[in-house]
């Protein structure tokens, strides 16, 4: 298993990192564990999970993941040698995350709250890397509007400064609880301004982004693969597999017995018109170079200089062993050129 630098911590991170969102819903502790054992067997050394999983978010499932996370932990030792990355919510309506039963926010009050929960939870000191799982700011991630609205964007008059965020981040540092801090579902502008506040302020700096990114989503190269390469901020890349859909297992409607979207529903994202037509074109090229449709999706992933992990998600053994093998993959030139062709054509359809 590769490894990579995770920002400029020093710290080196495996290629590839285990996201646990399934652990408590569709994956039992055991099911869990075994993933974890398996993952650690493969040379995996990094884990992602938040406070808010499993997914969905749900008030009777909100940590169950952040516990089976920390009762594999206890069982195995060695704590030090896992990465462990989990999330803190972002502005939102999940009442039930907070003691209080207020809307999250990202102030001091409920950032302490949430990390020291979280550690609890995990059962640890410590956590390697701690993100915010999305802006205390608007931010309309995956919305994809119809028309470009400005507004969606627009500052709102009670949204915590980011020189704020930081200086609780810099406190949970210094008090040795985190390691290193980093953001998730950011925008270029978003890291940049981070950047800047821990210069001004002299606060600990962001070392990483947690985006979509995928090939039906490869927005992410447009302004904030400059900036994860010249700023060393790098890309842990969440659903390279677009919730499955790139495996072609959806296709014509197709609803598989205990898979995500027939569980959940939740998926509309990947649904928009074009998606499925670039899918094809995709699975076409995964033929032609004689492999499954998983294995070029994370592989072309995996492949990119500004992506420091790709994350990869499972809820079977099997599927997992498909999705590590994939992460170790290397695609020919005329393969990512193929890759390329199509994008030129499809672009974007599940942003």
């Amino acid at each position: 298993m590769q490894t990579r630098p995770l920002g400029r911590t020093g710290l080196k991170v495996s290629a590839i990192c285990l996201g646990t969102m399934t652990f408590g819903q569709q994956n039992s502790e055991a099911e869990g564990h075994a993933q974890m054992d398996y993952a650690v067997s493969r040379g995996v050394t990094f884990f992602d999970t938040a406070e808010m999983y499993s997914v969905p978010p749900k008030p009777e499932t909100y940590g169950a993941t952040e516990r089976i996370v920390g009762s594999w932990l206890k069982r195995r030792g060695r704590r030090d040698d896992i990465v462990i990355a989990t999330k803190i919510a972002g502005a939102g309506p999940m009442d039930w995350l907070r003691a209080d039963r207020r809307p999250t926010r990202l102030d001091r009050r409920q950032m302490t709250e949430a990390l020291d929960n979280s550690l609890k939870r995990l059962g640890t000191d410590y956590i390697d890397l701690y993100q915010l799982h999305w802006p205390d700011r608007p931010a309309p991630f995956g919305a994809n509007p119809t028309r470009f609205e400005a507004d969606l964007w627009a500052p709102r008059p009670d949204e915590t400064p980011i020189a704020e965020q930081l200086s609780v981040l810099a406190d949970f540092v210094a008090a040795g609880k985190v390691r290193h801090i980093g953001l998730s579902n950011e925008s270029a502008w978003g890291i940049m301004s981070f950047l800047a506040a821990s210069d001004r302020h002299g606060h600990p700096r962001v070392q990483s982004v947690q985006n979509a990114y995928h090939l039906l989503n490869r927005t992410f190269e447009t302004a904030l693969a400059e900036v994860a390469l010249r700023e060393q901020v790098g890309l842990l890349a969440y659903s390279p597999l677009a919730q499955g859909f790139l495996t072609g297992k959806y296709l014509d409607g197709a609803r598989p017995p205990g898979a995500r979207v027939t569980l959940f529903d939740r998926q509309q994202r990947y649904q928009k018109p074009g998606a499925e037509a670039a899918i094809r074109d995709y699975l076409g090229i995964a033929r032609e170079a004689g492999m499954d449709g998983a294995t070029l999706a994370i592989a072309f992933v995996a492949s990119r200089s500004f992506v420091t992990s790709t994350i990869i998600g499972a809820t079977s053994l099997e599927q997992l062993k498909i999705a590590i093998d994939a992460g170790t993959r290397i695609l020919p030139a005329d393969v990512l050129a193929k890759v390329d062709a199509v994008h030129q054509l499809r672009g974007n359809p599940s942003p």
